[in-house]
């Protein structure tokens, strides 16, 4: 998605060999209209498909995901990465290492919001170990929902999130923009999906 490739171009902020920035649009300022723009591309990407809900990890996915389920007209879900006392303990739960915080999540999803007559895409704002895709995979696994396919915002394409989903069984992986490298402090995009 080119429009997605420039703004990374334009805002995003290498940090080291391999960490983007990008809280000026995607993850903590959030700028609507590209998020609506890529929630269009995922439901052009997706289309078609059956798909009944679409899943997302707060709190970065939950932009992407509410403009993918807006453009596909179902509901979105999104995995609670805590729990609080007004969450049901009858959930699906799944641990989730994140890289960039250095620590392991056990992310979660009320029962009754996620079934085995669904038919999930699955939406991350980034792939890169594939941790957050492979806990939302095994949340739709527990509850016997259909995985049509996942779709990424972000790919560090660089970095084994990929094949490791591709090992655990989601195939239908489409992402906006995909980073092959960092060279000099700048993105190295290549094809997207």
């Amino acid at each position: 998605m080119k429009e997605l490739e420039a703004r990374i171009k334009e805002d995003g902020r290498v940090l080291g060999a391999d960490i983007l920035k990008v809280d000026s649009f995607l993850n903590h300022q959030i700028d609507p209209k590209l998020m609506q723009a890529m929630g269009a591309e995922f439901a052009r990407l997706f289309k078609d498909q059956g798909i009944t809900k679409v899943i997302t990890v707060e709190a970065s996915g939950i932009a992407p995901a509410v403009m993918a389920g807006l453009s596909l007209d179902v509901p979105v879900v999104f995995a609670r990465k805590s729990k609080s006392r007004i969450l049901s303990d009858d959930a699906y739960t799944a641990d989730v290492y994140s890289y960039t915080k250095q620590s392991t999540n056990q992310i979660r999803i009320d029962k009754r919001f996620l079934s085995a007559d669904d038919h999930v895409l699955l939406i991350d704002d980034f792939l890169a170990n594939g941790q957050a895709l492979l806990g939302m995979k095994a949340l739709a696994d527990d509850a016997g929902a259909t995985i049509i396919g996942a779709g990424i915002v972000i790919e560090k394409s660089f970095q084994p999130g990929r094949q490791a989903a591709i090992e655990a069984g989601l195939t239908n992986i489409h992402s906006l923009a995909k980073i092959a490298a960092f060279e000099n402090g700048q993105v190295v995009f290549e094809e997207a999906d």
